[in-house]
């Protein structure tokens, strides 16, 4: 059962990466009363209003202001700064208004006034500009484009020094002890503690002589721990780890190196130090004389040396924790917490004898496996920062496979209770899996909810809507007036279609609107142009003022002579039957 129990902890500590790449979005109502109704929307920055209301060296606090009738979507925001190593804390955004949408799911919106809080970096003072992304919709239909406002920061005054008792708390030094604990009881280090208790202790176990000469080997081991955390909580600040840690060129490293101790933990090959190092230190400590105080001393720094690279992966998440800190005196009292940790198990050998120790067994390799696993977790996480939504979602099902593969899944032997409840287990994370490789390819981004959340949309006959074949779609606006220029030299008529794909009122008209019959049958003497706006670069965007529009939905109609009728425009969200009307009105003025 403690094979079963750690797979188990493994799976909960999982981490589930994502960022969506398609947005969920409700729709609106269709049948809009009006279908050139480009007059009834605000700009965007008259739509929503964004303010800076309070600024201190612990937070910034923004206000936005929706009018009535418009609404932001919670996903949407993002918070950036220049320059980027300045690395703010995750904004605190109030729960939002839920709205279903039978096409894309459930989101959260925002009518009237939003208070966001952001936490500023501690102890760095310096000015910034902040950009603040965000993006909403009207509640008559129109999606405006992704939209992104600068707003300069002041510097403040400098934060307390790092070595201020407020730098660190007896909560976290517990925690670090903790984790120096758990350490212990890996296959690398567990072995070592009979073999270090005879060399340190000469049988001595027990009484006060026993106790003094194991505390004397674990402080000292402790204290090589706490200078390394001073020095990382002392030059990791100035180095700012914590804002090059979201570089892809330290992500995918560290990424690697999380792998490579993941297949070390699975046996594939050993860490350890190099035999230069190794070889000196080990003769070292052979010679040195054991069962004295200094003595004790002596090992426990050099033991340090010896079990560290075996716990290097640990270690350093520890290390970053600390440097990003910037704290040097709370650094060294938390890996002090961890060394001591790690040696509380020998003060247990010191003082009750070797039966305090777990015996090795089995287990000790499904800890180590467990460990293994999580650290491909957390080298997925680490990647999900720089590879895109669906990558990641691969890999959470890869990793969820392997899992599953070794707990037996297609294994079908003869097996005990406790083998089938492991293939049981196996069996459901091999349906995860399969689930998390089908969303990917089907452009999801959410391992916790892998499957699509919308089935196709179908016709009254209830056949699956094809793929808009007769569109041409382009990105750029020389693309754009190419297209045009083209279809005024051979006389046609154009009909140009303004979309994203984050914008769900374009998916309700290209679905629903443009496959309908009536509508088709009005349409094939026009050219179809089709102007995917999804990235929102600044090339399109001007093109959006070009042509005096806020977002798309639209659709605008083009005579044979290449100009276009405004008054015929459709600006937001319409149904078959008004589209197939006005269309009829469009092709008579044309004289189509």
């Amino acid at each position: 059962m403690r094979r079963l129990f750690f797979l188990l902890f493994m799976l909960l500590a999982l981490p589930a990466v994502g960022a969506g790449l398609l947005d969920n979005r409700p729709s609106a109502t269709l049948g809009a009363a009006s279908l050139n109704n480009s007059d009834d929307f605000l700009p965007v920055h008259e739509a929503f209003k964004l303010s800076l209301i309070h600024s201190d060296a612990k937070s910034l606090k923004l206000r936005f202001v929706a009018a009535d009738g418009y609404y932001l979507y919670r996903h949407r925001f993002q918070f950036h700064t220049e320059p980027t190593d300045i690395t703010l804390g995750n904004a605190q955004i109030p729960p939002g208004e839920a709205k279903h949408d039978d096409f894309f799911g459930d989101v959260e919106v925002y009518h009237g006034i939003l208070d966001i809080e952001i936490p500023r970096p501690a102890g760095d003072p310096r000015a910034f500009t902040l950009l603040v992304g965000y993006q909403g919709c009207a509640d008559k239909g129109l999606c405006y484009p992704p939209e992104t406002e600068r707003l300069s920061i002041d510097g403040t005054e400098a934060a307390p020094a790092p070595g201020s008792p407020k730098a660190w708390t007896w909560k976290e030094l517990l925690l670090f002890f903790l984790a120096g604990v758990g350490l212990t009881f890996t296959p690398c280090v567990l072995p070592m503690l009979p073999i270090l208790s005879g060399v340190v202790l000469r049988g001595q176990v027990g009484g006060l002589r026993g106790l003094a000469l194991s505390l004397s080997y674990v402080v000292s081991m402790a204290a090589c721990f706490a200078l390394l955390g001073a020095l990382m909580g002392l030059f990791g600040a100035g180095m700012n780890l914590q804002a090059r840690l979201q570089s892809a060129w330290v992500l995918v490293p560290f990424s690697l190196f999380f792998v490579l101790f993941a297949l070390a933990m699975f046996g594939l090959f050993e860490l350890k130090l190099p035999h230069a190092i190794s070889t000196p230190l080990e003769r070292l400590v052979g010679r040195t004389k054991g069962g004295s105080l200094i003595g004790a001393a002596i090992l426990g720094i050099f033991s340090s040396l010896l079990v560290s690279p075996c716990v290097s992966a640990p270690l350093a998440g520890a290390l970053l924790y600390i440097s990003a800190s910037g704290d040097a005196a709370g650094g060294a009292l938390k890996l002090f917490a961890l060394g001591l940790g790690m040696g509380a198990p020998l003060l247990l050998v010191a003082t009750g004898g070797a039966a305090w120790l777990p015996k090795s067994g089995p287990w000790l390799v499904t800890v180590k496996n467990a460990i293994g696993v999580l650290l491909l977790g957390l080298a997925i996480a680490l990647l999900s920062r720089v590879l895109p939504g669906q990558v990641t979602l691969l890999l959470v099902g890869l990793l969820s496979a392997g899992v599953a593969l070794f707990l037996g899944a297609l294994e079908f032997t003869s097996k005990t209770a406790r083998q089938r409840l492991a293939q049981l287990l196996g069996l459901l994370l091999l349906v995860y899996a399969l689930a998390c490789w089908y969303g990917a390819l089907s452009g999801q981004t959410d391992p916790l909810r892998p499957l699509p959340q919308a089935a196709l949309v179908s016709t009254d006959k209830g056949a699956p809507v094809s793929a808009q074949s007769d569109w041409q779609t382009v990105t750029t606006p020389a693309a754009l007036d190419s297209a045009l220029a083209e279809a005024k030299a051979a006389g046609q008529a154009v009909v140009l279609d303004w979309y994203a794909d984050w914008c769900i009122s374009c998916k309700v008209i290209e679905r629903e609107v443009l496959t309908a019959p009536a509508v088709k049958e009005q349409l094939k003497d026009f050219k179809l142009v089709r102007f995917d706006i999804t990235e929102s670069n600044a090339q399109q965007r001007a093109l959006l003022d070009r042509y005096l529009l806020f977002g798309p939905p639209a659709l605008l109609f083009f005579a044979t002579n290449g100009s276009e009728n405004t008054a015929a425009r459709v600006v937001g969200e319409t149904n078959a039957g008004e589209f197939a009307e006005h269309l009829t009105r469009i092709r008579a003025d044309l004289g189509l």
